[in-house]
């Protein structure tokens, strides 16, 4: 391990050495980190991370990790979380929603439709921070984060703060130009419409939702993009890989896009499942499915 003191000199308050990093992810999978970083506001974070270039210490960003897996040995450097509410917070005014990138997605669809904005309510169900929905353009078939998403503030690798416009901004299939080391903050340009009405709609969309993924309780995650024009949870459907195991990792039985975390299954479990599977497709359908898991 290296010396914590001078890289984190007058910061040791915010960093814990050795941190399992398992339980902040829905696999519940993986190793610790060897550093792991709260800070508690900006500069606390540009200080980190100018220090982690200076000194070429990796580092990564943590959201919610349900779209994430981390390997059994664990990561070197530091992992960073943007949970304090410095990093959190709901502003809307009028019809803009400006948010903290560390927000949970679910806590700013609620607060915009309470607020009778609507938008956002197509994303419901869908877990993680705002952060990690830009960086990936969260969406269903109704729609993405990104078209919603007239700014945003980001902190590069080297602590440079920037801010882009919507001009600057590019979204597609799970994929966003806002692949910096950290989203500090983002402004959805929303529009206006009947609380109740979108109220009803959001919980009509999380009904069907739930009832054709793994429940919410399972130590589940969505693995693949959909390739062009088809549905990854089909082809392997499809392919008959439904329930296929490797340790204690299994196929759901429920949406074949899902792999679920069976207790005592480990990171190598789920990575060999995902292999398996995406050999499988390839040699049955002849379709190379690319993950959308991010896979450290």
């Amino acid at each position: 391990m290296r010396e914590v003191k001078s890289l984190f000199d007058g910061l040791q308050h915010i960093v814990r050495p050795d941190e399992p990093l398992a339980p902040h992810t829905w696999f519940h999978v993986g190793g610790p980190a060897e550093y792991f970083v709260e800070p508690s506001n900006t500069e606390e974070l540009q200080t980190v991370v100018q220090r982690c270039q200076e000194s070429s210490v990796p580092i990564r960003t943590l959201g919610s990790g349900s779209n994430l897996l981390v390997p059994d040995a664990g990561v070197d450097g530091v992992v960073l979380r943007l949970s304090h509410e410095h990093f959190c917070s709901i502003e809307i005014q009028d019809d803009l929603a400006r948010v903290g990138g560390g927000a949970k997605l679910g806590h700013v669809i609620t607060a915009s439709v309470r607020d009778g904005l609507a938008g956002l309510e197509s994303l419901v169900g869908i877990p993680g921070t705002i952060g990690g929905a830009l960086n990936g353009n969260a969406g269903t078939r109704a729609g993405d984060i990104g078209q919603w998403t007239c700014q945003a503030t980001v902190m590069t690798r080297l602590g440079e703060i920037h801010t882009r416009q919507k001009e600057d901004l590019f979204f597609a299939y799970r994929q966003s130009s806002l692949d910096e080391l950290v989203i500090l903050d983002a402004m959805f340009q929303l529009e206006r419409e009947n609380p109740e009405e979108l109220t009803k709609r959001m919980q009509k969309q999380w009904i069907v939702k739930n009832a054709n993924q793994p429940s919410a309780n399972q130590r589940a995650g969505c693995i693949f993009k959909n390739p062009r024009g088809m549905s990854a949870g089909m082809l392997i459907d499809q392919a008959g890989l439904k329930g296929t195991r490797v340790g204690q990792a299994e196929i759901s039985e429920v949406h074949g896009n899902f792999i679920v975390a069976g207790e005592g299954a480990t990171s190598e479990d789920i990575r060999q499942l995902i292999e398996q599977v995406r050999h499988r497709i390839a040699e049955r359908l002849g379709v190379e499915l690319e993950t959308e898991i991010n896979i450290w």
